[in-house]
């Protein structure tokens, strides 16, 4: 694993962190929302096992990413490549989970040249009106809605969960372990091990690191028009969806997919939200992901 951070050219710095094989095929990773670039306690073993090069960026605000005031899903794309250019990648592909989805969308409008596919985990779709996508379950309704009306109580809200991460991290895995009835049985599995906990805990502290502000301002930012069309993405799309999602419902993906011209739908049966969390999952979103990077069946895999 490696941590460092990227510079840009206006004066912010990206953080980043790597797993997997630092020799293969470059695949960016955009977390969810709220989300912070470190994913696994250890390293990501399918990844070095398939020759990935998964390389996770927290986003402005988040971790140890620098803020950037009023941006839009367009200017992440902006920064995607400007770190590909730091990196010296030619071309790469890009995952982006939960909230991430819609800016790994944007990266595919903007930076198609660049891009091998990207591949959208469980993704949020585009709000009607500033509304949740129908189907959303309550308790992200209310955040979102929230958010909007009133960040100062969510702020406070998470807050609290950051203080008790940091001061009672035990009560915190008890908490998540006899509660979240809110989310389907599917992902409550994830979420009952000690060593998952640990890993969550890692995760959500880090993207509270410095400030919990981003993660009011940036479902707001969801909220509003993306400023892209889907049917105006031509690089091939993978979209992988559980069927039972309550915090993105997979009906309204199914609509967003549709809309895609280069779209290649996987959408999985009584599975929820947590979707890389599951092993064999996980591997096959990486196996088609290298898939997408070949040239032709007789080429060698490009990690250009």
């Amino acid at each position: 694993m490696r941590d460092y951070k990227i510079p840009l050219a206006d004066g912010r710095k990206l953080a980043v962190m790597e797993y997997g094989d630092k020799q293969g095929l470059p695949v960016m990773f955009f977390h969810g929302t709220p989300g912070s670039r470190l994913l696994f306690l250890d390293d990501d073993e399918i990844s070095k096992a398939l020759g990935i090069r998964l390389i996770s960026l927290d986003r402005p605000g988040f971790g140890l990413s620098d803020q950037k005031p009023n941006r839009t899903l367009l200017d992440w794309a902006d920064d995607i490549n400007e770190a590909a250019d730091f990196l010296k990648l030619d071309r790469f592909s890009i995952i982006g989970v939960s909230g991430g989805g819609a800016f790994a969308a944007a990266c595919a409008y903007k930076l198609a040249p660049r891009l091998h596919s990207v591949s959208l985990i469980a993704s949020t779709t585009p709000f009607v009106n500033g509304k949740s996508p129908k189907g959303t379950m309550t308790a992200n309704k209310i955040a979102f809605f929230l958010a909007r009306k009133a960040p100062w109580l969510i702020k406070a809200s998470y807050r609290s969960t950051k203080k008790l991460l940091e001061k009672q991290p035990e009560k915190f895995m008890e908490q998540n372990k006899k509660g979240n009835k809110h989310l389907h049985e599917w992902d409550r599995q994830f979420l009952q091990t000690d060593e998952q906990l640990k890993g969550l805990m890692m995760h959500m502290g880090e993207a509270f690191r410095v400030s919990v502000d981003e993660c009011v301002n940036e479902p707001v930012l969801l909220s509003k028009p993306w400023g892209f069309s889907f049917k105006d993405i031509t690089i091939p799309v993978d979209v992988w969806h559980g069927e039972e999602d309550r915090m993105a419902p997979a009906a309204e993906m199914k609509k967003a997919a549709a809309a895609i011209p280069n779209c290649h739908t996987h959408f999985i049966a009584k599975a929820g939200h947590f979707l890389i969390d599951d092993h064999q999952i996980w591997t096959e979103i990486l196996t088609a992901i290298l898939k997408r990077s070949v040239k032709k069946p007789s080429d060698k895999l490009s990690f250009v």
